[in-house]
């Protein structure tokens, strides 16, 4: 019985220690193996086995992009101005061994590292250099990191500076400028629009004056031609009125042709126009030499007139 239980034991204590030399490395990771505490081997993802009590993973290392946050750091820049400036770092291990043996503390030989760096560049450029080239710090700055951390097994990928802190004073003086600057502007779009709206008024002005020069140009062309269809109407009518009268007269005188007067009756006819322009608004007035004549014609027509109206009828 008791040599039952041993054995039991025996392979209990088996069992557990091949399951704990099993090992699975997950996606994006990485183990350094150590065998007798020397480098053996890195394992990458998979099922991976190791000799009990020889082989140990020394660490677990990430291959994962990773983000290194820094706190502010006191610069000064070329003309002797005193900032703080925090710097983000994206970096990734590339070689496990040299990240493992390479550095004793890999993330604080990083941030001792960007801090020297940007030292290094921002003493070389004035307030408003650094200020307005955050674009070329970042760049200098990644391509220094990168090539410094390589035999650490670690690539920096980016190198952002999060902010910019000058000295109060400055920040001060910098928040009036812009302000000016701002001021400025403002007054420029008020004066430009301003001389758009004043421009947009005499263009307005402009057209209406043109559209009312045009409106009293034509009523004058109307009201002429208005002048100008009554006159020549009236001419018309003049004309045909003048044409009636000389019809008329030459109709009176081919009547008379046709109904043969006599000299007495011409006369007769000589003594109603001599009536009638005597009537008129002459102040001259000419008498024929033979109004005797005309007048003995006078009293006989009328006698015979006379004569014709006491004859009875038959």
């Amino acid at each position: 019985m008791g040599g039952l239980i041993t054995v039991v034991v025996f392979a209990i204590i088996i069992i557990l220690v091949v399951a704990s030399s099993i090992r699975i490395v997950p996606q994006s990771e990485a183990y350094v193996v150590e065998r007798l505490g020397a480098y053996l081997t890195t394992w990458n993802v998979g099922v991976k086995f190791k000799v009990p009590f020889i082989d140990r993973i020394a660490r677990h290392v990430s291959l994962k992009e990773m983000v290194a946050d820094f706190a502010p750091q006191p610069v000064i820049t070329k003309d002797n101005v005193t900032m703080r400036i925090d710097t983000v770092v994206f970096y990734q291990i590339t070689d496990p061994k040299l990240y493992t043996y390479g550095v004793e503390n890999p993330m604080s030989a990083i941030e001792n590292l960007t801090a020297t760096t940007l030292r290094n560049i921002i003493g070389d450029l004035e307030l408003d250099e650094t200020l307005t080239s955050r674009e070329t710090i970042n760049t200098k700055m990644r391509a220094t990191l990168d090539i410094a951390t390589d035999p650490w097994g670690i690539k920096v990928n980016r190198v952002e500076l999060k902010n910019i802190i000058p000295p109060a004073a400055i920040q001060e003086a910098m928040e009036k400028q812009m302000k000016a600057e701002r001021e400025r502007r403002e007054a420029v779009t008020r004066a430009e629009g301003e001389k758009r709206s004043a421009i947009l008024v005499a263009e307005g002005q402009k057209e209406s004056m043109i559209l009312q020069a045009e409106a009293e140009k034509a009523a004058q062309i109307l009201h002429a031609e208005a002048q100008k269809e009554a006159t020549i109407r009236e001419a018309e009518g003049q004309a045909e009125a003048i044409r009636n009268v000389q019809k008329a007269n030459a109709d009176g005188i081919r009547y008379l042709n046709e109904a043969n007067p006599t000299g007495d009756v011409i006369k007769l006819k000589g003594i109603e126009a001599f009536g009638k322009a005597a009537d008129g608004k002459s102040t001259k007035i000419i008498i024929p030499s033979d109004i005797q004549g005309l007048a003995s014609i006078v009293a006989g027509v009328t006698e015979v007139a006379q004569t014709s109206k006491e004859k009875p009828a038959d």
